[in-house]
């Protein structure tokens, strides 16, 4: 894990598309936990863990929680999502003992859509717009708060066709963002679940394979995809993981 020096300091912007190519290669050759603790040891600070807590996101709370107890974990609460999302995040908080941050949108539900209206119904762009006030802005603002050096987040290649080639770290505007289990399969996660007996979502039994707010989640059923079950299929990708280079 010494074979490539720290990033204590930002390296020179005209390299840093060299460097995370030589990064991700060294990532694609270690394992979930051993790039967590080189991003510990390599990455700037602070270190920052955000978490939908959606279906199968205790893998990376508990991996990651293990290794940096008060690692500080965001969860943006859009003011939509499901009660069985709200009794997860409590119940994973109190178990792994979570350094817990909740993100919020300037305006509440209610203040958006008198001004607004109900953005979701209103195709791609009304769900963008969305997006953007609901989830992305917390976000920023979280991480900026934080004054995060490095993001650490949990999308998996296997999810969609537009994570397909996500590397393990990524850059933008002085920031890092490591994807430590990037190349895991459903598999991997059941496997990891079980192996430290952790739950499932409440939902995940209920067909829920994706779960973000109540009003453009769907379960999953015959003759759909993963994709088509969050955002009536419209898109995949909220903003959060979007315009980050590698």
């Amino acid at each position: 894990m010494n074979a490539v020096a720290p990033l204590h300091g930002l390296p020179d912007p005209d390299a840093i598309g060299d460097t995370l190519s030589k990064h991700n290669h060294l990532l694609s050759r270690l394992d979930a936990e051993a790039r967590l603790e080189w991003a510990f040891y390599a990455l700037p600070g602070a270190h920052v863990m955000s978490s939908s807590f959606g279906a199968q996101s205790a893998v990376l709370l508990h991996m990651a929680t293990r290794l940096w107890p008060d690692l500080p974990v965001v969860v943006v609460d859009t003011g939509y999502l499901f009660a069985e999302t709200y009794s997860f995040i409590d119940q994973l908080r109190d178990r792994l003992r979570l350094n817990l941050t909740v993100a919020h949108a300037i305006h509440s539900p209610a203040w958006m859509e008198a001004r607004h209206g109900k953005l979701w119904e209103e195709g791609v762009e009304g769900l963008t717009r969305y997006n953007q006030l609901r989830k992305v802005e917390p976000m920023e603002a979280a991480l900026d708060q934080l004054r995060a050096g490095t993001w650490i987040a949990g999308p998996r290649r296997s999810q969609s066709h537009s994570r397909h080639t996500l590397p393990f770290l990524q850059h933008k505007n002085g920031r890092y963002k490591l994807h430590p289990i990037a190349d895991w399969t459903d598999r991997d996660i059941g496997r990891y679940l079980q192996q430290h007996d952790l739950p499932y979502h409440p939902l995940w039994e209920r067909g829920y394979v994706s779960i973000g707010d109540t009003h453009s989640t769907r379960a999953l059923a015959d003759g759909m995809s993963e994709e088509d079950t969050r955002f009536f299929g419209l898109k995949r990708e909220c903003g959060l993981h979007e315009g980050w280079s590698i």
